[in-house]
C-alpha cells in the first residue's frame, strides 16, 4: 500500500487469521473505468458499495427490470443476488469498496447497508447522491490505511469502513428516514478530545447502552473504535501531507505528541516518522 495512488487502481487484501474477529473486514477497494457494454449476470459473496463518479446507463438486480442510473449514484451489489449493468456513452468511472463480517447484520438493522429483504426496494439499492467526492475521498483514505500486518488491523479496518458507510449516508440526495445510529455520531466526533463517557452524554445514552450499540454494530468496544478512527486519520495525514507529527496528534484529539507517538508505535508497529517514510513516494 506504499506510494501514491494512480487515478485508476484496485486493491484486494490478503486476509489473515485475524480477519474473522473483525466487525467489518475489507475485501476490495478501487477506482476504475467500466467500458460501455453490458455485463452480467454476476454474483458477489459480500457487500459492495459501488459509486458512479461519471457516466450513465442501466442497472438491474435479482428479478428487477432495468433501472436508469447516472452519476453521482450509489449502487449496492448484494451477496447472493445476481446483478447486471450496462454503461452507456463512453462508459463509467466508479469507485468501490467491498466488505464482509459479523457486524453486517447489525449495520443492516441500523440502515447503514440494505437488509437482505430489501433487495426489491429500489430506494435502498439505487441511492442518488448529492456528490460522489466524499465517498471517493473516504475510499482513498481507506486504501491508505489498510494494512493487514498491523497489530490493530481489525479495529482500524472496521473503523474505516464505518466511516465510509457514514459518509455514504450523509451524501444521500434525500435524507434517510431512519435515525442516525450511535456509531455514525461516534465516527463523526471521534477526533474531538472528549472521553467515551462524554460521548455517551452527548448522545443521551447510558455508557453501557453506548458500549452495547458500538460493539453490536462494529465488533469493537467504543474506546477501540474511536482509537481506530483516530489512527486511520493519522496514517492518512502522515502518508499524504507534510504536517508535523505534533500537529497531527492535536488534529486527531491528542494534546501530548509524545503520548500519541507511543500509542501509534504500539498499535501500528512503526513510529509516525518511520510510517511516513515507508508510505510516502521516493
Amino acid at each position: 500500500m506504499s506510494g501514491t495512488r494512480p487515478e485508476r487502481w484496485q486493491w484486494r487484501p490478503v486476509l489473515t487469521p485475524k480477519e474473522p474477529h473483525a466487525g467489518l473486514s475489507c475485501t476490495t477497494l478501487g477506482v476504475r473505468d467500466v467500458p460501455a457494454r453490458g455485463a452480467g449476470p454476476r454474483v458477489v459473496d459480500h457487500h459492495v458499495a459501488l459509486v458512479l463518479l461519471s457516466g450513465s446507463g442501466w442497472f438491474s438486480w435479482g428479478r428487477r427490470e432495468r433501472v436508469r442510473v447516472g452519476a453521482p449514484v450509489l449502487l449496492w451489489l448484494l451477496p447472493g443476488i445476481p446483478h447486471r449493468y450496462g454503461p452507456g456513452g463512453t462508459g463509467w468511472t466508479v469507485c468501490f469498496a467491498g466488505f464482509t463480517g459479523a457486524a453486517v447484520t447489525a449495520c443492516a438493522r441500523r440502515g447503514l447497508v440494505p437488509a437482505p429483504d430489501e433487495d426489491e426496494n429500489e430506494d435502498e439499492v439505487v441511492v442518488p447522491l448529492t456528490s460522489a467526492a466524499p465517498a471517493r475521498r473516504t475510499i482513498r483514505k481507506l486504501a491508505t490505511v489498510c494494512d493487514e500486518s498491523e497489530p490493530a488491523f481489525d479495529a482500524t479496518s472496521a473503523a474505516g469502513l464505518h466511516e465510509l458507510l457514514a459518509t455514504l449516508r450523509r451524501s444521500r440526495s434525500t435524507p434517510p428516514t431512519r435515525p442516525l445510529a450511535a456509531v455514525e455520531e461516534l465516527t463523526h466526533s471521534a477526533h474531538l478530545p472528549i472521553s467515551v463517557a462524554e460521548q455517551a452524554r452527548r448522545l443521551s445514552l447510558p455508557p453501557a447502552a453506548l458500549r452495547d450499540e458500538i460493539r453490536c454494530t462494529t465488533g469493537c468496544n467504543p474506546k477501540d473504535f474511536v482509537l481506530g478512527t483516530r489512527l486511520n486519520t493519522a496514517k492518512h495525514l502522515l502518508a499524504t501531507t507534510d504536517l508535523k507529527v505534533s500537529s497531527i496528534a492535536r488534529r486527531i484529539g491528542y494534546a501530548e505528541p509524545a503520548y500519541f507517538t507511543r500509542l501509534f508505535t504500539r498499535r501500528v508497529g512503526l513510529p509516525p516518522r518511520a510510517f511516513r517514510r515507508e508510505r510516502r513516494p521516493s
